[in-house]
C-alpha cells in the first residue's frame, strides 16, 4: 500500500520539476483515503515555506476542518527538513513515510530520537527510494547545465 502513495506523491514531484522547484511530492492519507497531495512551490511563489509538507498539511487542515492531523500518514518523496518535520510534530500526523534521506537537510531521525516532549512519529524511509533519487539527481544535473 505504500507503494501505491508514494507513486502519488512522485507524480506530484514531477510537477515541482516541471515549474523549476526542487521535485518533493506529498500525500496525506487518513484511514486509507488521499486526503491532500501537494508539491514544492518555493521558487514559483517565492514564499519560504512552500514546502510540499507544508502545502498538503495545510489542505488536510482545511479539508479536516481541523489543524489536528491525528491518524493521518504523510507521504513525501524527501525526508522533511527542519521546519516541515516541526509541522509534522504540531499536527500530530502519526507517520511519515519518505522515499529518499536528505543528507543536507533532513531532521527526522535526529529530532525522533531526541525527542522528550513529544509523541514520537513513525518513520518508515526507502519506498520508491531509486525513483525519487533519479528524479532529484536529474533535477540538479539539469539546474548545473
Amino acid at each position: 500500500m505504500e507503494k501505491k502513495y508514494m507513486e502519488v506523491a512522485l507524480h506530484e514531484a514531477q510537477k515541482s520539476y516541471k515549474i523549476g522547484d526542487v521535485p518533493v511530492g506529498a500525500v496525506i492519507v487518513k484511514n486509507g483515503k488521499i486526503i491532500s497531495r501537494a508539491h514544492n512551490k518555493k521558487e514559483k511563489t517565492q514564499i519560504v515555506t512552500h514546502h510540499a509538507e507544508i502545502i498538503a498539511m495545510q489542505k488536510a487542515c482545511a479539508k479536516l476542518k481541523s489543524w489536528r492531523l491525528d491518524d493521518c500518514i504523510l507521504y513525501v518523496t524527501l525526508e522533511p527538513c527542519l521546519m516541515c518535520y516541526g509541522a509534522i510534530l504540531q499536527s500530530r500526523i502519526s507517520k511519515v513515510v519518505y522515499a529518499t534521506t536528505s543528507q543536507k537537510y533532513g531532521f527526522t531521525k535526529i529530532i525522533n530520537n531526541s525527542s522528550k516532549n513529544n509523541k514520537n512519529v513513525v518513520l518508515l524511509k526507502g519506498i520508491c527510494e531509486k525513483k525519487s533519487q533519479k528524479l532529484l539527481k536529474d533535477f540538479f544535473k539539469d539546474k548545473r547545465y
